[in-house]
């Protein structure tokens, strides 16, 4: 099973707790108009289910299946569709990667966040191509960008700081240019205590840079990019169109 996340899970909801207030509302209003009757809203690299709650809000008569293949994320994921009786009737958990997930013959849309930068363009097109035969004519599929077409130079910067209890939490990231289209980023998380840090984590992975003209030549789908919402500049993402 591939997974990326466990090393650093139990940080994972400071950083989706802020990411789904900036993609949050645009995802919603790109799915407000979705005809859910053809089948589940798929939804890959659920995490710890920030989006998929995002999901179920925008359309509330949907069956959800949100695939999730990190152990750990998939936990608090399975905990707050428990806790919700919605979330309980309609969303379906299960542990597949993007890589080996076998669709249901039959979806309304895909939302695939935070991901597609894991697939190498080879898995990429492997995934259109499983998808696209289950989706309707003018289905979606909705991808979040990240914001890195190319590979670069990125200096590594503190990208969060939070403090719960006793303790402050600092998100570092940064990346650099590794094979091809492929940028390897390293994330640290630094937790401190009276100022002084007690604990680092650090990761590192490879991510295969793309923006949404590339996704479309893959896809053999039409797109477009929504780059604001209500006239404010919004984390970039792709809606790719059957």
């Amino acid at each position: 099973m591939i997974d990326y996340y466990s090393t650093s899970a139990e940080f994972y909801e400071m950083v989706a707790t802020r990411h789904t207030a900036s993609s949050g509302p645009p995802l919603a209003r790109v799915l407000a108009g979705v005809d859910v009757s053809h089948g589940p809203v798929l939804e890959i690299g659920a995490g710890t289910g920030r989006i998929t709650e995002v999901i179920a809000s925008a359309l509330p008569d949907a069956e959800i299946i949100a695939a999730e293949p990190s152990a750990a994320m998939r936990a608090m994921l399975t905990s707050r569709v428990a806790r919700d009786p919605d979330l309980r009737r309609r969303v379906t958990v299960v542990d597949h990667s993007a890589q080996n997930l076998d669709p249901p013959e039959r979806l309304s849309a895909v939302v695939i966040f935070g991901v597609a930068g894991h697939l190498t363009p080879a898995e990429r097109g492997s995934l259109w191509r499983r998808l696209s035969g289950r989706l309707p004519d003018g289905g979606l599929i909705i991808v979040e960008l990240m914001g890195v077409s190319s590979p670069r130079v990125i200096p590594p910067v503190m990208s969060l700081r939070e403090t719960i209890g006793r303790q402050t939490y600092e998100w570092w990231i940064g990346g650099e240019p590794a094979q091809g289209d492929a940028m390897r980023f390293t994330t640290t998380w630094k937790v401190l205590r009276d100022g002084r840090t007690v604990r680092e984590v650090a990761d590192d992975y490879i991510w295969h840079t793309f923006d949404v003209a590339r996704l479309a030549r893959e896809s053999g789908m039409t797109s477009r990019r929504i780059t604001e919402a209500a006239g404010q500049a919004i984390p970039e993402i792709g809606v790719l169109v059957k």
